[in-house]
């Protein structure tokens, strides 16, 4: 089945101790687009100015991923340059330059309207909403979000709450979006908004599912060396729906599986700088890491 990925697109300018890299493809639509595609047709939805590189278009393309939903509009794409701390935990933003994307507005072809399974990547909430008034009955959706959307749009996402099936944020989000301390308790407060399954990812120490079937901890895959963990959260999740969208049987069935595929596909990405790691990457060496993550964790 498809999967429909809306979110940022954008130009990212990373430095880190040892490097430093400008104007990579990135964005949470473009981190979430690469790595779902290694298990399911892509669709995605996003803005890029005149200015992004036609080598990107082509680097999503190369990965079948259907551009239908793609604006192209005058003026420049969205710009984030971050940099990094030795120990690549912390990072502080640079410059954060909007362009085009300061009015995007996500608009839906007529065939994207009906596609299974969506992630509404991180936007906005009112943005994801927006999405979700032009969907038909989809099968699965999850959002994603950030501190920021909690900071100046909370409202926004106690609404969306109620229309999703899953939420995915980190461990900082849940105590600041449910005010406890402790992330078990977290998720069940969010449960009590709406989604029936919270994902709260905890960056190098995995990420951890509650649902009806009770709690999987996920581990990430251990890396000897980290060169950019930029976009490794949005892999994460679009692993994890492509997965989804792959597998037969229930949701809740194939979310355990699907964590651990998202988590190897983080790591990969983690290797390289931007997409330039994954977009190498193979679905063979892929399923090489699962099963040595299955091997790791005696699952």
């Amino acid at each position: 089945m498809s999967v429909l990925i809306v979110g940022s697109t954008a130009l990212d300018s990373i430095k880190t101790p040892k490097a430093e890299n400008p104007r990579l493809l990135g964005g949470s639509a473009s981190h979430a687009a690469v790595a779902a595609s290694f298990f399911a047709p892509v669709r995605l939805v996003g803005i890029v100015g005149s200015d992004f590189p036609k080598r990107y278009l082509q680097l999503y393309r190369k990965h079948g991923i259907d551009l239908a939903g793609l604006q192209i509009a005058d003026g420049k794409t969205f710009h984030w340059a971050g940099e990094y701390e030795v120990n690549m935990n912390n990072r502080r933003t640079l410059k954060t330059e909007l362009g085009v994307f300061e009015t995007f507005q996500p608009e839906l072809p007529a065939s994207y309207r009906q596609t299974p399974f969506v992630l509404l990547a991180n936007i906005a909430p009112a943005l994801q909403h927006h999405v979700l008034d032009q969907m038909r009955r989809p099968k699965f959706v999850i959002a994603d979000t950030m501190d920021l959307w909690l900071n100046i749009a909370l409202a926004d996402l106690l609404r969306l709450l109620k229309r999703v099936d899953a939420l995915v944020l980190n461990d900082s989000e849940a105590r600041q979006l449910t005010k406890e301390d402790n992330v078990i308790v977290a998720a069940r407060k969010i449960h009590k908004l709406g989604p029936r399954f919270v994902i709260v990812k905890k960056g190098e120490h995995g990420s951890i599912l509650s649902g009806p079937g009770g709690l999987f901890l996920c581990p990430a895959y251990p890396l000897a060396k980290v060169v950019d963990p930029t976009g490794a959260g949005d892999s994460f999740v679009g692993g994890l729906i492509g997965y989804l969208a792959s597998a037969k049987g229930g949701i809740e069935k194939n979310l355990r599986p699907a964590m651990i595929h998202g988590s190897v596909v983080a790591s990969f990405c983690c290797e390289g700088f931007g997409l330039a790691k994954t977009t190498k990457t193979t679905r063979a060496q892929v399923q090489q890491r699962v099963a040595e993550l299955e091997r790791m964790t005696g699952s």
